[in-house]
């Protein structure tokens, strides 16, 4: 769809506010879920015996049931738009959650929380997918950036106010609660949320129809990939669970204080994004695209993250929160991969992207468990190899920088003859 013939369906200001609350509604608990293991990583430890990497595959739970999904649901959205299709999916939330509260083994914990991570992850691609169509151009990275910030809001709300209402509620008592509010939330999207004509089906459309063949043979698409599917990935891994065993295990942090750091670190998240937010636009009004500010960004935050694992038990939150700020540059690629390809595979675009990103958080915070369960293996202490399996995950990051770099500089080379 050209922007000429989108530009009828855009949104009045007034129907932004009220499509924009509604979908954050959605995904601020989409990310309270996400995140909530790490706040719950000590309880869950004690009470079920966990290993390092039962964590790891318990938290990447989540994001393997997201990544499930988002092939089939990009050519949903495409086609049925998103209302219709987040509301289907977060009746699977209601029940993953409900099936979280009531498990009693791991095996139930992991399977319920794949079943939720698949029941939410419709919560960000269906209002990208909107905003590909409903919003103009200038407007959407800033939507695109103040969706992250609500998700971070979610992070924060994962934090300190589980670590309070854990002794009055117990983990399972959280879960009921939350499924109750996916459904209040459910409400606020039938409600705000407008419908949708496929743009296949409207007459006189000629467009031809563009499938995930080629969005991975894009070369935008392919330069971004390593991008998310390592750096970016490993940032959410560490962000929503791995930070929380660093500042117990390495810096000596009691549960409490190590929740009170997760708080601090999503919080400077919740900032981050709303100033993405904010400068976008006028950035991009000055030539600072998504991949330009991705390659300032991505060795400041592997810089940081070096002088974290060097630091050791002297790197707290502040400095895991430094590295989150500096690789939030990761998330840019997002809507520029949407706003590269046509506006009428954007659900497809977007969705292929999230699966890149989702299926690597799965693999970062799996593996980052199986590297620290290794080294411990090969007598490594508790704090070095946590360190080391980090480090490990800095390299695989320096190389997925340089992937990008080269295909960045080849796909300069092609425009440019």
């Amino acid at each position: 769809m050209s922007q000429t013939a989108s530009s009828a369906a855009w949104l009045a200001p007034r129907a932004t506010v009220g499509v924009f609350l509604a979908f954050a509604l959605a995904y601020f608990f989409s990310t309270l879920i996400r995140a909530i293991t790490a706040t719950l990583s000590p309880v869950l430890s004690q009470e079920l015996a966990l290993s390092a990497s039962d964590l790891g595959l318990l938290a990447g739970g989540y994001f393997f049931g997201f990544a499930l999904t988002q092939l089939p649901m990009g050519r949903w959205l495409d086609r049925h738009g998103p209302r219709r299709v987040i509301l289907s999916f977060m009746v699977v939330a209601v029940l993953g959650c409900a099936a979280f509260a009531m498990a009693t083994s791991f095996g139930g914990l992991l399977a319920a929380r794949v079943l939720t991570g698949m029941g939410v992850s419709a919560c960000l691609m269906a209002p990208l997918t909107g905003y590909r169509r409903w919003l103009r151009p200038e407007l959407q990275l800033r939507a695109n950036s103040w969706m992250l910030m609500t998700g971070s809001l979610g992070m924060v709300a994962a934090t300190l106010p589980v670590q309070w209402l854990l002794p009055v509620l117990g983990w399972r008592g959280l879960f009921w609660g939350v499924a109750g509010c996916i459904v209040l939330a459910m409400a606020a999207l039938a409600w705000r949320v407008p419908g949708w004509a496929a743009p296949a089906t409207r007459a006189g459309s000629a467009q031809p129809a563009v499938g995930y063949a080629q969005i991975a043979r894009h070369p935008f698409f392919r330069q971004m990939a390593g991008i998310g599917f390592v750096f970016y990935a490993g940032m959410v891994a560490i962000q929503t669970l791995w930070a929380g065993p660093w500042m117990v295990k390495v810096a000596g942090a009691t549960p409490a204080e190590a929740a009170q750091g997760l708080f601090g670190i999503n919080l400077c998240m919740l900032v981050t994004f709303w100033l993405w937010g904010v400068v976008n636009p006028h950035l991009a009004r000055r030539g600072w695209s998504a991949e330009r500010l991705i390659a300032w960004g991505v060795p400041l935050a592997l810089g940081v993250l070096a002088l974290n694992v060097a630091l050791g038990a002297r790197a707290g939150w502040p400095l895991w929160a430094a590295f989150c700020v500096c690789s939030s540059v990761g998330a840019l690629a997002q809507p520029a991969v949407g706003m590269a390809l046509p506006a009428q595979a954007a659900g497809r675009a977007l969705s292929a992207y999230n699966l890149v990103i989702f299926a690597g958080v799965f693999a970062m915070q799996w593996a980052i468990g199986l590297a620290s369960d290794a080294l411990g293996w090969l007598g490594w202490s508790e704090p070095a190899r946590l360190r080391g399996a980090l480090a490990l995950f800095g390299l695989a990051a320096a190389l997925a920088y340089a992937g990008f770099l080269r295909a960045r500089h080849r796909r300069h080379v092609r425009a440019a003859g």
